[in-house]
């Protein structure tokens, strides 16, 4: 998901087509917007050519859209489950690593994928988070009252104190703050819950 702020007001929120295309029509044909786009997961901006008609504009979004396979008619073999096929280089070690493994290579790597995604010390953990609100932040809110002291709250990971720190900031970045840090600020008790 994606947010789009100007003066430090939401004007779009949604997938990055409806965020841009939101923006463009809010713009017309010039090409000057004073609007950020944020990635919601990473709380890092998103730049866009606004330039052109909004044909123009969608066709440069194809960049944030992996690659669609051509549409194929049904017939023997497995069904398509949504995969999309790029290249991988490996060494020839790691060719005949995969081709062992029970499966094949395209399953191996699937598994090998969703295995390092659970394992990541840092996504799903507080510094994760912590990061893509620094991130956030540090775009949106650096010229704010009591930016450094908030920053320092997010990272010591007091909530009360981080809340008090940016009460007096815009109501639309404390509220899209508030959805950014709730997996910061979650119990220690509710995060075992979620793991069990």
């Amino acid at each position: 998901m994606y947010t789009a702020f100007e003066n430090k007001l939401i004007i779009a929120k949604g997938n990055i087509e409806e965020v841009v295309l939101t923006i463009k029509k809010r713009i017309g044909l010039s090409n000057h917007t004073m609007a950020l786009i944020f990635d919601d997961e990473l709380g890092r901006t998103i730049d866009i050519d606004f330039s052109g008609t909004i044909e123009d504009v969608r066709q440069r979004l194809l960049v944030f859209v992996p690659k669609e396979t051509k549409e194929t008619l049904p017939g023997p073999g497995r069904p398509k489950l949504g995969v999309i096929s790029r290249e991988v280089s490996l060494l020839p070690q790691h060719w005949e690593w995969l081709a062992l493994q029970r499966g094949g290579a395209s399953v191996t790597l699937r598994k090998l994928v969703e295995t390092a995604k659970h394992n990541n010390p840092f996504h799903g953990q507080p510094r994760f988070y912590q990061d893509a609100v620094s991130q956030f932040m540090s775009v949106i809110a650096g010229d704010l009252p009591n930016y450094e002291e908030a920053m320092r709250m997010l990272y010591r990971k007091d909530k009360l104190n981080f809340f008090a720190q940016i009460k007096s900031w815009p109501e639309d970045v404390r509220l899209h703050l508030k959805k950014m840090v709730t997996p910061i600020f979650v119990p220690d008790k509710q995060k075992k819950k979620k793991l069990i």
